[in-house]
């Protein structure tokens, strides 16, 4: 083969490759896809789909997201299945999506189909999914209002609007004055109407919260609650003679409420209140019936096992019932019944009686025992032992005092010698007399050691005890003057009291 040769397109091929390529161009630029390519594409049902037709566009928000690739009819009915092609930019389609034909603009023509592809939580329609008739909509057109409007359709259009000018224009007569509101007496029906844009805003906001409320609380709960109504309705039409007697009935019934009305009147002013309680207690309700089912399926093989258990129980509750006979367990409980009720009063009296010897022991534990452990510190008379050992030391003295005796038994003789310097205390309990009692000592008095307080403190019944400190006897404070001190020297180191006209030294 020559290398140099080289292969030329007749002229025929040249014309066929041409036609190829104009006709892959022209699909190309009206088709605007690919061919041999699956597309995206959902169905949606008209009741009359005259307005499109194929490769009108489907658009979102304005947006070209799609075209029509076929119109058919709808199974064996006058409903139209339109055939849409969606492109990615148009997707998800959600399966509460509305679809409704609208007329492009002057220069455009036709009609194209305007999408709205539905709220998120709603389920996302597949490849071939269908939109439902409920959910679709057209234009009406104008020849179709005229075919509407016969001759007498137009006398009676006529004579509605002349009626309502009349009502809106027209003086009331006394007659009807006498029956309306005295706010619009005398006014016409349009200046009555304006009166009520007074009060139409709080009327407006109530109604918004009712259509807010009729709406329901999810997606699709109106269209339920009307698909609901349609089957009721239906399913009344199929059973006219049960609706006839069903008015009769009720027309009874109305009666009966009428002669009540006055009861039915207090009934339907507790039924809001008993309203919000019931939705309260069905919530709780919604709230336990998952735990509730729970533990009746951990409980059903429990319940499969009763028969096999109370099988099984049978010899022992043979042997029990002689056991809880009343010569045995049952009269020791009629027996036990009135130590029961003792030890109920028994088990209250404890309740309070804890909490006080628990202070108490508190106050034993932390201050009256460290206040006895206390060494005082007496100078030469120190005896270097805790004080309540000090105590104890006294009382055995005294009794070693008191081994001499007489005829008359044992005895103790303490002699109180006689002095120039004349003592005289507070007011005492002495014999309940309040009076002061005297001494009369050898020796001039200095003080006392550890230091005694002119004054008693105070006694507070109301601070716990144990939460007091314990008395640091031996501090600066409890200090008296050395021994052999003058009372001159000491004197400006202590109040004077007029309870106590001179300090002794123990």
């Amino acid at each position: 083969m020559n290398p140099n040769h080289r292969v030329r397109v007749t002229t025929f091929g040249a014309g066929i490759l041409g036609i190829l390529v104009a006709c892959v161009g022209t699909y190309l630029v009206f088709t605007k896809s690919i061919p041999f390519r699956h597309h995206f594409e959902i169905k949606a049902v008209f009741t009359n789909s005259n307005l499109v037709r194929p490769t009108s566009p489907v658009r979102i928000a304005g947006v070209d997201v799609g075209k029509v690739t076929a119109v058919e009819k709808y199974k064996d009915t006058n409903l139209s299945v339109v055939t849409m092609r969606i492109d990615d930019r148009g997707r998800p389609i959600h399966a509460d999506a509305t679809a409704k034909v609208r007329p492009r603009l002057f220069l455009e023509g036709n009609f194209y189909v305007e999408l709205r592809p539905g709220t998120a939580d709603a389920k996302v329609l597949g490849d071939g999914g269908l939109i439902p008739v409920t959910q679709t909509a057209r234009p009406v057109q104008l020849d179709e209002v005229l075919s509407a409007l016969t001759t007498d359709s137009r006398k009676g259009l006529q004579e509605t609007i002349k009626g309502l000018g009349v009502a809106l224009d027209g003086k009331p007569s006394a007659a009807e004055d006498a029956r309306q509101d005295p706010a619009v007496a005398g006014l016409t029906g349009a200046q009555a109407l304006n009166q009520t844009f007074k009060t139409s805003p709080d009327s407006l906001r109530g109604s918004a919260v009712v259509n807010d409320a009729l709406l329901g609380e999810h997606p699709g709960d109106l269209s339920n609650t009307v698909s609901g109504f349609a089957k009721a309705t239906k399913a009344l039409a199929d059973n006219e003679v049960q609706l006839r007697d069903l008015v009769t009935h009720f027309d009874q019934t109305m009666a009966a409420f009428a002669s009540q009305s006055t009861d039915l009147a207090k009934a339907i002013s507790v039924l809001g209140p008993t309203a919000a309680n019931a939705r309260a207690g069905f919530a709780s309700l919604a709230r336990a019936i998952p735990a509730t089912r729970q533990f009746a399926r951990d409980l059903a093989p429990g319940v499969a096992e009763t028969p096999a258990t109370i099988a099984a129980a049978d010899p022992w509750l043979l042997q029990a019932k002689p056991l809880l006979s009343q010569q045995e367990l049952g009269g020791f409980l009629n027996s036990l019944a009135p130590a029961t009720s003792d030890l109920a009063k028994l088990g209250y009296q404890t309740r309070r009686w804890l909490p006080r010897i628990d202070a108490f022991n508190r106050c034993i534990t932390n201050v009256f025992l460290p206040t006895g452990n206390v060494k005082v510190d007496d100078g030469a008379l120190s005896s270097g032992v805790e004080n309540y050992k000090e105590f104890w030391y006294s009382m055995v003295g005294s009794a070693g005092e008191a081994q001499g005796f007489d005829g008359n038994g044992p005895f103790l003789r303490i002699s109180a010698a006689g002095g120039p310097n004349t003592i005289e205390l507070g007011p005492t309990n002495y014999q309940g007399s309040k009076v002061p009692l005297f001494a009369n000592p050898t020796e001039q008095p200095v003080s006392t050691r550890p230091a005694f307080p002119n004054k008693l403190p105070e006694l507070r019944r109301d601070v716990p005890c144990a939460s007091q400190k314990v008395p640091d006897v031996n501090g600066p404070a409890s200090t008296g003057p050395a021994d052999g001190a003058s009372p001159s020297a000491t004197a400006p180191q202590y109040e004077k009291d007029p309870g106590v006209k001179m300090e002794t030294r123990k």
